[in-house]
This record gives C-alpha cells, sequence and structure tokens, in this order.
C-alpha cells in the first residue's frame, strides 16, 4: 500500500506569537506573501517562553480568513483528552475548519511530565487512548468510554467538531511504534529533525500500519519541521544555525545542524526542499531560525529567492 498524498505543495511558517503586535504583523506578512499556514509548539516548562499553542492559535485564525493555523506539536499526552477535546473542537470552529492538530509524545524535558503529574514512560499508552476519546466526543453525540486512562460513563459533549470527524490528526515521532500508531490512527504524519532518506523510510513503515489495519485513506498529510537559515554561505548559515539552536535546546546543536537543516544560499535551500519532497513530503513547516527580525527577514528571502527556484 503506498499513502495518497497531497497533490500540492504548501508552505507554512513555525514560529511563536508572543504579543499582539507581533501577531498581527507576522499573520499579515504570512499573508501578504501567499504562505499557506502559521504552526506553533507546545511545552508547559522550557528553555524559553512559550505560550499556549491554543491561545496562539486562535488570535492568528481571527487576523487572517485564509491562513491554515495548526501545532507542531501539542504534548497530547501530557493533559486529559477530555479538555483537549473542548479547546481542538472550539479553535476548529473558530477557524471554520482550518485547523490541524498535530500531536506528539515528547519527552526531551522529564521534568514538565513531573509538572504534569504524568508518569514518563507511560507517554505513548496514553497518547493512543486519548486519540481514541478525541474521535468519541467530537463526534457531539452521547459517547462512553473504557480504557486503562480515561474511562468514563455516558456523557454528551456539544458542539461536535466543525469538520465532520474532527480537525486533522497529524502524528509526530520518529520511533516505530509512533510510526504505526500513525499509520493506525492519523490523518497526516509530522517529522523532525530527520533526513530526506529517514522520512521515506517513515513513510513506509506508516503504510504497512495503515494497510495492516485495514484503513482506507483518501489523502495522508505529510508535513516536515524544516530549520531553516539563509546566508551567504553554507558556513554562515551553519554558525549561527549553531548558536542559535544550542541556545534554544541548551545542548550543542551543531552536529544535529548539519545534518537536519537547511542551510547557505536560497539554491541550498531550494535543494533541500526538493529532496524532502522527493521523499514525500507535501506540508513543509519553515523554522527561520533566530528572533523575530531574523524571521521576517527569513520569510521575505525566501518568498523572493528561494520559491522562485522550486519547481
Amino acid at each position: 500500500m503506498s499513502l495518497p498524498l497531497d497533490d500540492r505543495t504548501r508552505f507554512g511558517l513555525m514560529t511563536r506569537l508572543p504579543t499582539p503586535e507581533l501577531a498581527r504583523k507576522t499573520v499579515g506578512l504570512l499573508d501578504r506573501l501567499e504562505f499557506d499556514s502559521i504552526w506553533v509548539g507546545d511545552h508547559l516548562a522550557f528553555t524559553s517562553p512559550i505560550l499556549d499553542p491554543f491561545v496562539q492559535l486562535s488570535y492568528a485564525a481571527a487576523l487572517s480568513p485564509r491562513l491554515t493555523v495548526g501545532s507542531a506539536v501539542y504534548l497530547l499526552p501530557m493533559r486529559h483528552p477530555a479538555g483537549v477535546a473542548k479547546q481542538a473542537a472550539s479553535l476548529d470552529h473558530l477557524a471554520e475548519g482550518r485547523f490541524v492538530f498535530g500531536i506528539g509524545v515528547g519527552g526531551e524535558f522529564p521534568p514538565e511530565w513531573e509538572l504534569a503529574g504524568v508518569p514518563h514512560g507511560e507517554r505513548g499508552a496514553r497518547m493512543t487512548e486519548a486519540i481514541q476519546v478525541l474521535r468519541k466526543l467530537w463526534t457531539g453525540e452521547p459517547v462512553s468510554h473504557e480504557g486503562r486512562f480515561f474511562p468514563f460513563s455516558e456523557v454528551h459533549m456539544q458542539p461536535a467538531s466543525f469538520t465532520p470527524g474532527g480537525p486533522p490528526i497529524w502524528c509526530g515521532g520518529r520511533q516505530p511504534a509512533a510510526l504505526r500508531r500513525a499509520g493506525r490512527m492519523a490523518d497526516g504524519y509530522m517529522s523532525y529533525v530527520i533526513t530526506p532518506e529517514m522520512f521515506s523510510e517513515a513513510l513506509g513503515t506508516i503504510a504497512a500500519a495503515a494497510e495492516e489495519a485495514g484503513r482506507e485513506i483518501e489523502t495522508f498529510g505529510t508535513s516536515h519541521l524544516l530549520f531553516c537559515c539563509i546566508d551567504e554561505t553554507y558556513e554562515k548559515a551553519l554558525d549561527r544555525a549553531a548558536e542559535l539552536l544550542s541556545k534554544r535546546y541548551a545542548m550543542d546543536f551543531r552536529r544535529p545542524a548539519q545534518r537536519y537543516a537547511a542551510l547557505g544560499t536560497p539554491a541550498d535551500i531550494a535543494e533541500k526542499i526538493a529532496a524532502f519532497h522527493e521523499a514525500g513530503v507535501r506540508h513543509f513547516n519553515l523554522d527561520f531560525i533566530g528572533d523575530q527580525p531574523m524571521r521576517i527577514e527569513g520569510l521575505h528571502r525566501f518568498a523572493e529567492e528561494v520559491r522562485p527556484l522550486i519547481a
């Protein structure tokens, strides 16, 4: 079985919206430059300040009538899915179906799981059951659930999601268990810090799991979060990316930047994107590394210098 992919290539921005002014400027620029989407991440406690994704995305959806808004990725196992179902369905309504719910198990920062009172080793099992609960509650019908973590007797959560069946769920992850879960349960796959070769292999694992589960899929979303740094040379871009990403993740990120990021001249960036497209990526979630002025510069340079090079 091969996964049916989107017939169009789309580009979005991975960012943060820490103030109303920056939110308005960022969303307005994405509209003017004809990007397709805006994405924000999720952590309870991180190495730097980060706001709640549902709040940020609701604000962004109100500022643009056309942009898709998405989470990349929401740490679903960290929360009870009942409250998440209500938040996600509400955003789906306010965005009028322009919401993609990207979810993942995370785990890079164990203290935030302790903060949430969720055992670190239960992330995968909680994720699987939480997806089941979300699907049930989004129907808008009376439902109940028997499970290890989130059992409940019959309840009627209203309204149903704006999107029939709920907003599309795109699962992140690199481990085989996460990929098989995406194949069994998800509407799409979101990758992060992997190579084009790894992406292609991941799609094979996902497709096999979908076929084993007997699924009939009309279109499967394929997205990649790509660190991006455009500069005069590859070496300058690498130095800047390594410095900024090492600070963000509180670790030496030079070697990962070399392997996973799109770095260098506009032609270098276009070549990396072409490799991921060949591997199956149809939604590029671009993270222009740096502060807000660097992100704005990256958006302009990508639109003006990189996109014309992409077939």
